[in-house]
Formats: structure tokens, C-alpha cells, sequence
């Protein structure tokens, strides 16, 4: 299980993001990107020694200053159930001899052949 496809499948499920700095940040993931770059909403901030407390309606947070993720197990069993039925899907193609029509590599496109050979009049 790849990180990026679990906060994919997280996007809309309540989650604690701690950073580096030692704040925390509880909300309802909105969105991510390829960077681990991340938009809650609904959130409440934790100071670093946990005594004070801020409200925000929306909080983007940069991917580079996570330090970890806690998300509902809920999501974690969603995102290995997908696991397996993309494996199942996998091994059937293999199963049948791949994609495509089994033409072979062709030879290319139009003219592509008679190159070379003058001007090609």
C-alpha cells in the first residue's frame, strides 16, 4: 500500500496531522497531491506543548513538514480492499496473454521503409 493512494482514499475522512515543528492538526481532509501537500477543513491547531488551541475553517499544509498521519481504520481496510481487487484485475490479463491483438511489432508507419533510397519519387 502506497502512501499517496491511502491519502487518496482518506480524502473526506477525519484526520491528526502532526508536523515537525510538534503542532498537530485535526480535521477533514479535502485534498493531496502528488507532494504530500495537503488541504483539511474544519480544523483546530494543537501548539507544540498542547495548552493552546486555534480554530480555522481551512488549513493547507506543505507535504515536506509532515511527520506522521493518523487515519481512520476505516480507510486502511477501504484501501487494502482495493489492493486485492486490482491484484484479481491484474492476473486476469496476464491470464488471458496480455493486451493488445498479438499482431506483433509491425514495421511502422506509411513511408517510414523506403527512406534512403533517393528522393523518394
Amino acid at each position: 500500500m502506497l502512501p499517496l493512494s491511502l491519502l487518496r482514499t482518506a480524502v473526506g475522512h477525519p484526520m491528526l496531522v502532526e508536523l515537525k515543528n510538534g503542532e498537530t492538526y485535526n480535521g477533514h481532509l479535502v485534498s493531496c497531491d502528488n507532494w504530500m501537500n495537503l488541504l483539511i477543513r474544519g480544523v483546530i491547531c494543537t501548539s507544540r506543548d498542547g495548552e493552546r488551541f486555534w480554530q480555522m475553517t481551512e488549513c493547507y499544509i506543505r507535504g515536506n513538514s509532515i511527520k506522521y498521519l493518523r487515519i481512520p481504520d476505516e480507510v486502511l481496510a477501504k484501501v487494502k480492499e482495493e489492493a486485492f481487487s486490482n491484484q484479481r484485475k491484474d492476473k486476469t490479463i496476464s491470464a488471458r496473454g496480455g493486451r493488445g491483438r498479438g499482431r506483433g511489432r509491425g514495421r511502422g508507419r506509411g513511408r517510414g521503409r523506403g527512406r534512403g533510397r533517393g528522393r523518394g519519387r
